[in-house]
């Protein structure tokens, strides 16, 4: 079973989620990444950048409120919020950016939360998958 902790460092990460996806939308993210130019290349409305960005970013939280309170089994929920905790460290390139452009990047400030979530969550995230395995 998953235990009440994991679900609660995932739940905690939402609104961490929507406050990030906030400040990159502010501070025009979409407009530098190479990687998000790539991916919203292959949306139909790639045409404007911006409303790729967004439609994308509103997708992801419901997403994430809607796998919250999933009805999967245990095991399809467990796998699922392993993705969540590639997400989490994959963020960790608003840093690197930030470093290599020397300044700000956008989406910087709330990146540097998602380090200390992804520790305690791969942590918790192990402890359930021997259980549930």
């Amino acid at each position: 079973m998953i235990s009440n902790k994991l679900k609660y460092i995932f739940g905690l990460s939402i609104p961490l989620f929507i406050a990030h996806g906030i400040e990159e939308i502010l501070t025009g993210f979409y407009n530098l990444d190479q990687w998000d130019e790539w991916i919203f290349g292959l949306l139909p409305f790639s045409s404007n950048p911006e409303a790729a960005f967004i439609t994308s970013q509103v997708m992801l939280w419901l997403t994430f409120i809607i796998l919250y309170f999933s009805l999967a089994s245990e095991r399809t929920r467990l796998y699922l919020l392993a993705l969540v905790g590639v997400i989490y460290i994959f963020e960790l390139h608003h840093p690197i950016k930030a470093v290599l452009v020397g300044g700000y990047y956008p989406g910087l400030i709330t990146s540097l939360l998602f380090p200390v979530v992804a520790f305690y969550f791969w942590r918790e995230w192990l402890r359930n998958y021997k259980e549930v395995k």
